[in-house]
């Protein structure tokens, strides 16, 4: 078995450098607030200035970039009122406090420029819109609790998972959230309500317009959907990509929790022929929308069904035609799973669901199946659990992939694995028997997966 970990990594929650956010801090005195009031974020700090000739200015630019003000959003720049033909150029206060503070190359630089090192203060007014985001919420809610301007963006949306201590602040936040990224045009947060038969989560507007039908582009793939309504979630965009990375033009591809077609349209693109499945009628709907909108729906049929029916009826009604015909020099067949809090519970549907064993054992159809484990060995109590609804061992015939962190202490996960025979087939073993061959010579098998099928 092998176990795959990529890296991850957050969006901090903190402010990088305490000089900073004491510096940039807005008003104190919007601690508390709730209703946002972007006139009360007014401050004014001092910061050191050179008084540089307008035509000196660039030049100097170019040579103490280093040393200048290093703010986004603020001017580096400012008409000097008391001469037009200066121009205040604007220091990093954390670096500059008088002309001490110049070291030896930069006073070279002044002095072959012509410049005064002589440091002048100027009362800078700070703004709602000169404050990063963070700086705002950090201002805002009480001080020593958890700040977080983290969101995924889905679309149009900004989807939070805000904590119970920041709700009374969901509105201000919400709307700190569309004023500090553009395009962003509706905030929402997941509550605690799960909806009982489809597994999505109930959202609440917490600023922006109630428009949750959206447009979202994954890996050159469009798709269109009621976020309110359906299951997408654009941290798993690495992980559609390793899996349609697997199939070949030509392979047959069983999608049992389909969503919108994350997997399946762009299988469909990549000439696979697909079978798309979704208990919710809505999933549906806007997967039957986006084949067409990928102009692939001549390669995916369909269906609004249970995981299980979809298995015990399409799955096997597909398998027994084409695994009868194939040969492991042709196409392959995958079975994809992503259902992670409940997929590994509808695996024994594949034990004897078949009936006539194919004649190479490379040609059996290959499972993704996903799940989430709390385990400090994530990868091995995966791997108990599939075996355990199989009845079999997966032993050197499965790999096991680390596709996100949910939570501390909670992993998603991906077990790959080929479908031994002895699970799909009804009396696999007695068949064996009865075709033994005569002995002949032993020969390598290069498919472990395959070796283990054959024992």
């Amino acid at each position: 078995m092998f176990f795959h970990r990529d890296k991850f990594t957050t969006v901090p929650e903190v402010m990088e450098d305490k000089g900073d956010y004491e510096l940039y801090s807005p008003n104190p005195q919007v601690r508390g607030m709730t209703t946002l009031d972007r006139t009360a974020f007014r401050k004014t700090i001092s910061v050191p200035v050179l008084q540089v000739k307008n035509e000196k200015v660039n030049k100097l630019v170019k040579s103490l970039n280093h040393r200048m003000i290093q703010r986004s959003g603020l001017r580096r720049m400012l008409e000097d009122l008391s001469d037009k033909g200066k121009k205040l150029v604007l220091l990093d206060p954390h670096q500059i406090s008088t002309e001490n503070s110049f070291d030896e190359s930069d006073h070279t630089v002044l002095k072959q420029l012509e410049i005064s090192p002589h440091v002048s203060k100027y009362d800078l007014e700070l703004t709602y819109e000169n404050f990063k985001t963070e700086e705002i919420l950090q201002a805002v809610l009480p001080e020593g609790q958890c700040v977080t301007s983290a969101f995924s963006r889905v679309g149009h949306i900004a989807h939070m998972n805000l904590k119970d201590h920041q709700l009374p602040y969901k509105a201000l936040i919400g709307q700190v959230i569309i004023d500090k990224n553009p395009g962003i045009k509706s905030v929402v947060n997941k509550t605690k309500i799960i909806d009982s038969t489809y597994r999505y989560f109930k959202m609440e507007v917490l600023a922006g317009v109630d428009d949750m039908t959206t447009k979202v582009k994954e890996n050159n793939v469009s798709y269109e959907f009621d976020f309110s309504k359906v299951y997408w979630n654009p941290r798993l965009s690495t992980e559609h990509e390793r899996i349609v990375g697997l199939l070949k033009p030509g392979d047959i591809l069983f999608d049992v929790f389909a969503g919108v077609g994350p997997f399946a349209i762009p299988a469909a693109k990549k000439n696979c022929t697909v079978f798309a499945n979704d208990l919710n009628p809505e999933s549906y709907k806007w997967l039957l929308h986006n084949c067409k909108l990928n102009k692939v729906d001549k390669n995916i049929q369909v269906f609004n069904m249970d995981g299980r029916d979809f298995l015990l009826g399409t799955v096997k009604e597909v398998l027994t035609k084409h695994l009868a015909h194939l040969s492991e020099k042709e196409k392959a067949l995958h079975i994809v799973m992503n259902l992670p809090a409940l997929a590994v519970e509808f695996l024994d549907t594949l034990k004897q669901l078949l009936t006539e064993a194919p004649g190479s054992s490379a040609i059996l159809p290959t499972v993704h199946c996903y799940s989430f484990s709390k385990d400090d060995d994530p990868a091995a109590d995966v791997r108990r659990r599939v075996e355990a609804f199989l009845e079999t061992s997966l032993e050197g015939c499965c790999s096991v992939h680390l596709v996100r962190n949910v939570a501390p202490h909670k992993e998603m996960m991906c077990l790959s694995f080929q479908v031994p025979a002895n699970v799909l087939y009804k009396n696999y073993a007695n068949q064996e028997q009865a075709d033994e061959p005569l002995p002949k010579r032993p020969r390598v098998l290069e498919d472990s997966c395959a070796e283990k099928n054959r024992n």
